[in-house]
């Protein structure tokens, strides 16, 4: 027996054996939305897709679930959850777009102008914070960032302007924005260097030998050619940041209010918010509440289609890019 499984395999086994766990991992995945859906159901059920948009107080219709009991009644089920949904989507959004325009940056020099010990050094440390847990930075944003937000930024004329409203202590979208960019920045550049080394060099020379400058080389066909990747870098970033929850829970102000954009630059970047993410995490508690579970498990759908979603646009972008692109 023990020499039969040192055999080589053939092809057909491998296909076989390989196939299988393919289709077991798809099975699973099937199984969970199927499962989530289910959950999620009674909240679609009373409230429709009217659950995402504005109407209310988020965080009083969350305690209101939660004092419901074992069978609550339809009322108890109303949610307007548009202040998670816009927190989702601005914390993501700002972090992806400042990411990628600072990694896309880092790995063309790590790539091209970096002196060779330099280069050594950089590439393991930024390996390495691709896998720091996102916890430190979250004790870092509370520790540091949200203090000197609150302490030097934060005027007192800003507090007065909306104290009715939203208390400003400094845990906001920007300290929010700035530590999730600087966590997912380290695995942008980790896949843009990969990428970047990937296209041959003849393409690149080619370019100088025709008198551009090495910057232009760069940009205008190594940059070029590896813009699926890139797509691919941005992709993997963008769902990391959608499933944050730990540290944005503790940097972002942990309240359910949506940052305004007409209340001027200022005041919408020092506003508080919570992400979906961070609103599972809080109301995990909870969970025995039979309105707040349905509700729970409506928002990691949503999180799920979101994933789904920034996976099939991915992908539809890159399909034009192919033809002159590389793959890693």
């Amino acid at each position: 027996m023990l020499q039969r499984l040192r055999q080589p395999w053939s092809d057909q086994r491998a296909e076989l054996t390989l196939g299988a766990l393919a289709c077991a991992v798809l099975l699973v995945i099937v199984l969970m939305v199927i499962f989530v859906a289910n959950e999620a159901w009674p909240t679609f059920q009373h409230n429709g897709l009217r659950w995402l948009f504005p109407g209310g107080n988020v965080d009083e219709q969350i305690g209101t679930m939660v004092n419901a009991g074992a069978k609550p009644p339809a009322a108890d089920y109303h949610l307007r959850a548009w202040p998670l949904v816009w927190g989702t989507i601005l914390t993501t959004g700002l972090a992806v777009f400042f990411g990628l325009i600072f990694a896309l940056l880092a790995s063309i020099f790590i790539v091209e102008f970096a002196p060779d010990r330099l280069r050594a050094i950089i590439v393991p440390v930024v390996r390495l914070l691709a896998a720091v847990p996102s916890v430190i930075y979250g004790l870092i944003g509370i520790l540091v960032l949200v203090p000197f937000v609150g302490n030097h930024i934060i005027s007192a004329h800003d507090k007065k302007s909306v104290e009715f409203i939203v208390q400003l202590s400094g845990a906001s979208l920007l300290v929010a924005v700035v530590i999730l960019t600087v966590m997912i920045v380290p695995i942008m550049i980790a896949i843009c260097v990969d990428a970047l080394y990937a296209v041959p060099r003849g393409w690149k020379e080619g370019a100088v030998a025709l008198g551009v400058n090495r910057w232009r080389a760069m940009w205008t066909v190594s940059v070029r050619a590896a813009r699926p990747a890139i797509i691919a870098a941005a992709v993997l970033a963008c769902a990391r940041a959608l499933g944050e929850a730990i540290m944005l829970s503790m940097v972002s102000g942990s309240v359910g209010f949506a940052p305004n954009p007409f209340d001027g630059p200022r005041l919408f970047l020092l506003e508080p918010l919570r992400p979906l993410a961070s609103t599972i995490v809080e109301d995990s508690e909870s969970l025995q509440a039979p309105a707040v579970r349905s509700t729970v498990y409506a928002f990691a759908l949503l999180l799920l289609f979101s994933s789904l979603f920034l996976s099939l646009a991915g992908f539809l972008a890159k399909q034009p890019m192919k033809k002159h692109g590389v793959r890693i």
